[in-house]
């Protein structure tokens, strides 16, 4: 364990990135608690995940916009999951840039969505900066503050490991039926 720790607080700043910037969230709140135990520092996961983050999400309206090929394939297997991307940019505008970095599932194809229409690049990016600083924000700081009960959490896991199956298999139940009610056709 305390092998995967320091390898953790030395190479955990560039998983963080990597992970950052295809708009995961876990790895920074991993990030937190190893904060939390005194692994890592909070202040620069919070601002690596939130450069990476928004590089991330600039990378893709960038080649929705400039490389449509590069999602033409992607959005043959989502296309569901692209008109709901769509329906909440109409229903709710600019904010879908800020609430889609909370929505698991959706938070990749909004910014591709965003490229593929006409918005402005440079105001998606002006937009992004907030969105991204309070998404960094709130994982950070939530698992920062958390973190004993996060540590405490996976003592647990680690002491009942049957617990961590049906932990995910109910997160992934519940993602799955999200997105079959939200991108069921309506008759």
């Amino acid at each position: 364990m305390e092998d995967l720790l320091n390898s953790l607080s030395t190479y955990g700043y560039i998983i963080l990135f990597l992970y950052s910037f295809g708009g995961g969230f876990f790895a920074l709140v991993a990030a937190g608690a190893l904060s939390y135990m005194g692994k890592m520092d909070i202040t620069t996961s919070i601002a690596v995940a939130v450069v990476a983050n928004y590089i991330g999400d600039m990378f893709l309206f960038y080649m929705a916009r400039y490389n449509k090929q590069f999602t033409q394939p992607y959005m043959k297997n989502h296309r569901r999951k692209f008109a709901l991307s769509h329906v909440l940019i109409k229903k709710y505008g600019n904010w879908v840039i800020f609430i889609q970095k909370y929505i698991y599932g959706v938070k990749t194809l909004v910014p591709i969505a965003f490229g593929l229409t006409k918005f402005s690049f440079t105001k998606f990016g002006i937009l992004n900066v907030p969105a991204s600083i309070l998404w960094g924000l709130f994982f950070g700081l939530l698992s920062y503050w958390g973190g004993e009960q996060i540590v405490n959490a996976f003592g647990y896991i680690k002491s009942n490991p049957i617990i961590m199956p049906l932990v995910l298999l109910t997160f992934g139940s519940l993602i799955w039926w999200y997105f079959s009610y939200a991108t069921k056709k309506k008759s």
